[in-house]
């Protein structure tokens, strides 16, 4: 099981530049899908196997994104925290 906390951290680091990665605020980049939604519009537990394959968009601006198995847990979790979507919402 992923941590929340080091998922956070993680999003901040190498998403926020992009996504708006908290429960409020706009995305920097406008077409970048918030965080806070994602788990709304995907069941987040069915990203787990695209960042596992590496990350790979049809946006040009959207780098590839390669994540180790325990950075994987951390997003997810952090996912489920800041879209409502996780155990115990």
């Amino acid at each position: 099981m992923g941590s929340a906390d080091r998922g956070a951290i993680l999003v901040r680091q190498r998403c926020a530049s992009c996504h708006a990665v908290e429960r409020s605020g706009d995305s920097p980049m406008t077409a970048a899908t918030p965080f806070r939604d994602m788990g709304v519009l995907y069941p987040v537990r069915d990203l787990q196997e695209a960042f596992a394959e590496g990350l790979v968009t049809a946006h040009p601006a959207m780098p590839p994104v390669e994540l180790q198995p325990t950075e994987i847990a951390d997003i997810i979790a952090y996912l489920e925290t800041v879209s409502g979507t996780g155990p115990g919402r």
